[in-house]
């Protein structure tokens, strides 16, 4: 098992998680972060340290995609293993659905 993020962090990106993580498996992007599922050691500290409830184990139903999506961008994106300010607006962004189609961008100006 692995711990994974899920959209519920996108334009938020509380950093409360890193700095618990005994590991270093985070990585951030510019408005989301990620966990390396091949790193996590499924120690689970992080998850209740995430306000925005965005860290969820991969056992839960339909989560595959997310496992996958996480191991992408965790294996582009720098590690952080401090925390940070959470992103400017990020109260009025806390629990908003459809965050993953409104504001996920992995490379701005690019692809995915």
């Amino acid at each position: 098992m692995t711990y994974i993020v899920t959209d519920n962090c996108i334009m938020c990106k509380y950093t409360d998680c890193v700095e618990v993580c005994p590991v270093d498996c985070f990585y951030e992007g510019e408005n989301t972060l990620v966990i390396h599922p091949d790193e996590c050691i499924d120690c689970g500290v992080c998850e209740p340290e995430c306000p925005a409830d965005a860290i969820r184990p991969d056992t839960e139903p339909e989560m595959e995609p997310w496992v996958e999506m996480n191991r992408k961008y965790a294996e582009q994106w720098p590690v952080i293993t401090r925390k940070k300010d959470p992103m400017p607006g990020h109260e009025e962004m806390d629990g908003v659905p459809g965050k993953l189609e409104k504001y996920f961008s992995p490379n701005p100006g690019e692809g995915d």
